[in-house]
């Protein structure tokens, strides 16, 4: 295949700050790429994730999307999702419900827009559950933590294969000093909660770090989907409130802030979105 000008857009996602937030590379009318051109374009963002916008194949879809790593590809991904659908928008793109609807690998997501901001309705987890004990201390040996160091820790996959940690507080969860090594294939992230006054302070109720060093990204500066699962798994069991905001990438001086809201019928996970790249790439 000959090589075309496609548009394209890079956009900073859970901040309304460009490069405060965590980076998107979208590509459109990507329908005639093949999944190697995918992968090695992806490849050569080098960001997390890098997503391809295609005609929808189900018709409730407003649009498909594919999501890439540098390693292969989600089925789901969060800040792909609100930043792609901020770009979608961006060129024109208009829902014909009352929600815009994303078909990608986990089937249909719902995005809605609230004063301006778009949220992904949170997908229902496909594992569950406690760890088992050889990963509970892989987990442990990997961030360099004691087990008793730990409240809870379960699967909280939805796509990607998340493990969700809880710590006692945000402090707990800004001093990790990970032993990426260690965590190996896994996809760990952290979670805990502020005091009242601490949380006034920060702009932010829960702090959260994401290490994911098998997809060769050690720390993502602002995670959707880990976010998603640590939401419906916390508020299920009700250490979390029905509206939050998770700040997250303190560490990697970035200031991504996570808006979740629980409706009584959807969990929502949302967040402000700026275009910092805007034209065409040659594929």
């Amino acid at each position: 295949m000959t090589p075309r000008t496609r548009p394209f857009a890079q956009v900073d996602v859970f901040t309304d700050t460009p490069t405060l937030g965590n980076p998107v590379a979208v590509v459109f009318d990507a329908d005639d790429l093949s999944d190697d051109q995918m992968a090695a374009f992806a490849r050569w963002t080098n960001l997390s994730e890098t997503t391809f916008v295609l005609r929808p194949t189900d018709p409730a879809a407003d649009y498909r999307l594919r999501i890439f790593t540098t390693t292969g590809e989600l089925p789901f991904a969060g800040h792909p999702t609100l930043g792609s659908a901020h770009a979608w928008r961006a060129r024109g793109g208009v829902s014909r419900g009352e929600h815009i609807v994303q078909e990608c690998g986990i089937g249909l997501v719902d995005i809605k827009e609230e004063s301006g901001r778009l949220a992904f309705a949170a997908p229902s987890l496909t594992r569950s559950g406690p760890v088992e004990p050889e990963v509970f201390a892989t987990i442990c040996r990997g961030l360099r933590i004691t087990p008793g160091e730990v409240v809870a820790a379960e699967w909280i996959v939805n796509g990607p294969q998340w493990i969700g940690v809880v710590l006692h507080d945000g402090d707990a969860v800004l001093s990790i000093d990970p032993d990426m090594r260690a965590l190996g294939d896994l996809d760990v992230g952290v979670i805990g909660a502020w005091p009242a006054e601490l949380a006034r302070e920060k702009g932010a109720d829960v702090e959260v770090r994401a290490f994911v060093p098998g997809d060769g990204v050690p720390e993502d500066p602002v995670t959707g989907s880990l976010n998603a699962g640590f939401a419906v798994w916390l508020r299920r069991t009700g250490s979390l409130p029905e509206s939050y905001v998770a700040s997250q990438g303190t560490v990697l001086r970035r200031s991504g802030r996570v808006h979740v809201v629980d409706d009584g019928t959807h969990i929502w996970v949302g967040g402000d979105s700026v275009t910092v790249v805007s034209g065409t790439v040659v594929l």
